[in-house]
């Protein structure tokens, strides 16, 4: 996704969290990545010290791991925030 996108995505994104709750609020990230236990750690130690509540399932197949992951955050741009981290490691698929 080039930068532009990327930006119209995040303002969306943005728009419907503060239509659609109110903060400090739960959210729910889910991510498909390449079964590969450095990448699974690295997205689960964006979200160490925070209380987030992380489930992760390995594909049939072992190829991929979904990783779920559920925490309090205190407005839209700490969800938003925590994307764009996530987004740098390789491979990361966000639902």
């Amino acid at each position: 996704m080039d930068a532009e996108k990327s930006q119209e995505f995040y303002d969306r994104l943005k728009e419907q969290l503060l239509e659609n709750s109110s903060w400090p609020s739960k959210y729910l990230y889910k991510f498909i990545v390449p079964t590969d236990t450095n990448k699974i750690e690295r997205i689960t130690g964006i979200f160490d010290n925070i209380g987030a509540v992380i489930e992760s399932k390995q594909s049939k197949k072992g190829t991929y791991t979904s990783v779920s992951i559920t925490v309090t955050l205190e407005n839209p741009d700490a969800v938003i925030e925590k994307y764009k981290e996530v987004s740098k490691v390789e491979g990361v698929i966000s639902l």
